[in-house]
């Protein structure tokens, strides 16, 4: 199985990184391997200490269910289909955004997760991760 390498996780990272700099927001940024296993997480200066647990939840979620959580979350509302799937999995399922697969050769092989701003920052900033890799 395809997965993704500490150096590929540190490339993710950095990027990730220089876009919540850019836009002046300190996030906890996570990537995961292809078994939703932490391989790096950072902590810029300044995120919230609360988000570290979110992040690599995102990251977990965004593997384990190969969606992003933006779009779970979407579904997850009362009403839709994955109501009620965040008390899965002993509570680790994430349903805000931040959270995006990380795919080599249309293969997912990873993923990443971002918290510590918007919904709208997170994204963004998991976005540029994702691009990197």
């Amino acid at each position: 199985m395809d997965t993704v390498t500490l150096e590929d996780a540190r490339r993710v990272i950095a990027a990730a990184e220089a876009k919540a700099a850019e836009i002046g927001q300190p996030m906890n940024i996570a990537v995961a391997d292809a078994g939703g296993n932490l391989v790096s997480h950072v902590r810029m200066d300044g995120a919230w200490l609360g988000s570290i647990d979110i992040s690599i939840n995102k990251a977990f979620t965004s593997r384990a269910f190969d969606i992003q959580t933006k779009d779970l979350g979407d579904n997850a509302q009362p009403g839709n289909q994955f109501y009620g799937i965040h008390a899965s999995n002993h509570g680790r399922i994430m349903i805000f955004a931040g959270g995006l697969p990380l795919s080599r050769d249309g293969q997912v092989v990873g993923s990443i997760g971002v918290s510590g701003g918007s919904g709208e920052q997170d994204q963004s900033v998991a976005e540029a991760g994702a691009a990197a890799l």
